[in-house]
């Protein structure tokens, strides 16, 4: 809600309302004949805009972390291609969200494709259309992202580019319609539920995590992954401080994704949102790192990783209900669970390189149900655990199902594994041309 005159400006926008005035002289003098309290409450608008658009280019800026991690997890064979799938799924998302996606998430009754602000503003200023669709395709691209790292060094790339398209342009916006809904045309039917998860714990991310594990289900494990005993074979991240960086810049890119999802300033929530996101952070990091110390002796870097990421990860649909203690006993949880997770699969020999499904798909669901604990909830904002738990399992059954027919679908048609040869040579010179380092090693 937005706050009543007073005769001050409000503290949340009122530096930087003047500032935009002082910068803008057509702006000021355009104001000149129009009413105080009009002219504070459009500048109240424009900042919220701004606000949402710097947002969009945090999540944007993401895309580079994501980037950095996975190439940083890969061998080196590898380390172009996975950059190539981080670029291609941004840009073939970006596209397919807005010719189709947008509008089957956001149309309402009548799908709207390829929208245009400027023809059919849906009700709203156009300026604010053009910034919230920005902000929603950078979300789009980050649920078709997540699900590269888990089929990393062993996926065609024209079959990973097909995948892309899908999943931005049909799959995340039906499952995100559900949660989500429709801004002017009423809410989805977890909405109308109560559902909470208020910037995608499972909107985004258990759907990035849900198609990644279709995804590694279909693909198989990297070729010397498993042993015919049930035993791994270690397969060494080539370099960890690239790594290392990409997860800082996520981390950053976090306060866009979770504190940009107030789509405004004016009660200045989105700092308390930061706040509790990066506590959360810090805490499944810390967790993380010590949980591995105390089982196998060494505190590890690759797992203290993930266990920031799936801190971050959990508190994404709570990051407006939870109080501080309830982000960080929320991160504290999702960075145990990593661990766990990433053990359970590998004994059930999925080969998720990054570790995705765990990060993504299980943290996203411990982070959804947790808005569901008064413990760690502000008063009277705690979630129902039945309506939490409908949302999830109807969002993986539907996820799970199409991404699995798709990558099968996928298979029998231009084929969705690399041959033997490509990918024991590298999908560096096989699918791109070319190598990223003079000399390589395995």
């Amino acid at each position: 809600m937005r706050q009543p005159m007073t005769g001050v400006w409000p503290r949340s926008f009122g530096g930087i309302a003047l500032i935009l005035v002082l910068l803008t002289s057509s702006r000021a003098f355009a104001y000149q004949d129009v009413p105080l309290e009009d002219t504070v409450d459009n500048l109240s608008k424009h900042v919220d805009w701004l606000w949402t658009c710097v947002a969009a280019f945090l999540v944007f800026f993401m895309q580079a972390g994501f980037a950095l991690l996975e190439a940083g997890l890969v061998r080196a064979k590898n380390l172009i291609n996975i950059m190539m799938k981080n670029l291609a799924d941004l840009s073939v998302g970006t596209i397919g969200f807005w010719a189709i996606g947008f509008g089957i998430m956001f149309s309402g009754e009548v799908f709207e494709f390829f929208p245009n602000p400027d023809a059919n503003s849906y009700g709203e200023d156009p300026n604010w259309m053009y910034a919230f669709i920005l902000f929603q395709a950078v979300f789009a691209a980050t649920a078709a992202t997540i699900v590269s790292g888990a089929m990393a060094e062993r996926t065609k790339f024209i079959a990973y580019l097909a995948f892309s398209l899908v999943i931005t342009a049909i799959i995340y916006p039906i499952s995100g319609s559900w949660a989500w809904g429709s801004l002017w045309h009423g809410n989805g039917w977890l909405e109308e539920r109560g559902f909470v998860d208020f910037a995608g714990s499972t909107v985004v991310h258990s759907v990035g995590g849900w198609a990644a594990l279709a995804g590694a289900i279909v693909l198989g494990p990297r070729i010397g992954k498993f042993n015919k005993d049930g035993s791994s074979n270690p397969m060494p991240s080539h370099n960890l401080g690239m790594a290392t960086l990409g997860v800082l810049i996520l981390w950053l890119g976090w306060f866009g994704f979770n504190a940009g999802s107030t789509t405004s300033m004016d009660d200045g929530a989105f700092a308390r949102v930061a706040f509790v996101t990066t506590l959360a952070a810090a805490a499944g990091g810390l967790v993380s790192m010590l949980t591995y110390w105390i089982v196998f002796k060494c505190p590890d870097l690759s797992m203290t990783l993930n266990g920031i990421l799936g801190g971050l990860v959990s508190i994404t649909a709570g990051c407006y209900t939870m109080t501080p203690i309830g982000g960080l006993l929320a991160g504290g949880v999702g960075g145990v669970l990593v661990i766990f997770s990433i053990l359970f699969f590998q004994k059930l020999k999925v080969d998720d390189p990054v570790g995705a499904v765990s990060v993504h798909g299980v943290c996203g669901v411990w982070g959804t149900m947790a808005c569901a604990i008064p413990l760690f909830c502000r008063p009277d904002e705690a979630a129902k655990f039945t309506t939490q738990l409908i949302g999830v399992v109807a969002i993986f059954a539907f996820v799970f199902s199409t991404t699995l027919a798709l990558f099968y679908l996928l298979k029998m048609t231009i084929g969705l594994r690399v041959t033997k040869e490509e990918e024991l040579g590298g999908l560096d010179i096989f699918e791109h041309g070319s190598t990223s380092y003079l000399f390589e090693s395995e």
